[in-house]
């Protein structure tokens, strides 16, 4: 019997990402919306300090509902185990634990990335999930990196350590809550099957890491960049002004975007995520059709 193609999903989003009880319908919606289209959702999170690549209905809502779940990067998964935690876990966690699990293809809403600088330039501040993207073969399916993000660093950071970008109809590099960027991917893909083939040809060629797929966001949930944009700068200087440390700055930022746009920020987000999920699962598939 032939089994259907697995595709990873987070739980930072779950915990961390959204208030309930929008965090559980979303995570029940995009395992359903794997399901329609050919593949077996497994959402990855942690329980009691083990890795589960797969959580059940009640392990979701516990996620979704529990206070005392931690957010999980990698350098906090030997704390965690040990001291068996729950944990949700972030997309550089979630890609380690899907390859663990054997699982390829991973959907998120966005990637972290290079940060701004308080006074607008690139700051020291480099998401885990860039690393993790240039070490661990996981194709990442996303709607571009995080809006808040200096995108031209990022997008530097990710040539320079070999991660292939790729647009799925699209030229330009998608902002998460806008449709372009003004910055190019790689290479544009319109169809799963040409995503499958470019990964197919990059794990034959034995070359580390993986691949970056980003999918703009739906039309008619796109913020467009000149309304958003003054509200990541109003963000960012409220944030500059309470001297916020590093970790602190990107769940104030995603928070106070979301006052500032009341709930068209929220509805982009759902968006977007669901409609990434759609296009792994149809990656999923092509890759399964061409394996055979």
């Amino acid at each position: 019997m032939t089994h259907p193609p697995q595709v990873a999903l987070e739980s930072t989003v779950i915990s961390h990402g959204l208030p309930y009880p929008h965090n559980l319908e979303l995570a029940t919606e995009m395992e359903a919306i794997v399901r329609q289209h050919g593949a077996d959702p497994r959402t990855i999170g942690i329980i009691g300090g083990e890795l589960i690549a797969g959580l059940s209905g009640s392990q979701i809502e516990h996620l979704a509902t529990a206070r005392d779940v931690r957010k999980v990067s990698r350098r906090d998964l030997p704390i965690v185990v040990a001291r068996r935690l729950d944990g949700a876990t972030t997309v550089a966690t979630t890609m380690w634990i899907a390859h663990r699990a054997g699982i390829e293809i991973f959907a998120t809403g966005g990637i972290g990335g290079v940060h701004r600088g308080l006074d607008g330039s690139p700051s020291s501040d480099i998401s885990a999930d860039l690393q993790e993207l240039a070490q661990t073969p996981v194709i990442v399916v996303c709607a571009g990196a995080k809006a808040i993000l200096d995108l031209p660093t990022t997008l530097e950071y990710l040539e320079t350590y070999g991660v292939t970008v790729v647009g799925i109809g699209t030229d330009e590099f998608p902002a998460f809550y806008s449709r372009k960027s003004g910055l190019p991917v790689d290479v544009r893909c319109d169809s799963a099957a040409e995503v499958a083939s470019i990964w197919r040809a990059k794990r034959g060629l034995g070359l580390p890491g993986g691949l970056l797929v980003t999918v703009p966001i739906p039309e008619e949930a796109e913020i467009p960049a000149a309304e958003i944009e003054p509200v990541i700068a109003q963000a960012t200087n409220e944030a500059a002004e309470r001297r916020l440390r590093s970790a602190e700055v990107t769940p104030f930022l995603l928070t106070r975007i979301a006052e500032l746009t009341g709930a068209r920020s929220l509805q982009a987000n759902l968006a977007l995520l669901k409609n990434n999920a759609q296009m792994a699962a149809q990656i999923a598939v092509a890759l399964a059709a061409q394996a055979r």
